[in-house]
């Protein structure tokens, strides 16, 4: 007789995840600091450059954290740098 293996409930490993999520938000998980734009194509590129220029990646480890692109040529984007050059 063949066995077929189980598979476990997911309801746990959510709620862990989702609990996790949660702490990680309110303790400030890190110490980078992000901003959120939506913004249209040309300008979205426009503000990067500028985070980049004002703080440079290899002192602030300035990075596009995440991106998407939205309806009617949005894009959502997440900059990501360090508060402080050290």
């Amino acid at each position: 007789m063949k066995r077929v293996p189980t598979i476990p409930p997911m309801d746990g490993l959510r709620r862990q995840i989702r609990k996790g999520r949660r702490a990680g938000a309110s303790t400030g998980r890190d110490s980078f600091v992000r901003e959120t734009f939506c913004l249209p194509r040309g300008a979205a590129r426009e503000k990067a450059r500028e985070w980049f220029e004002a703080w440079p990646k290899a002192a602030y480890w300035t990075e596009v954290e995440s991106w998407r692109q939205l309806p009617d040529n949005q894009i959502e984007f997440t900059m990501r740098r360090l508060p402080t050059a050290d």
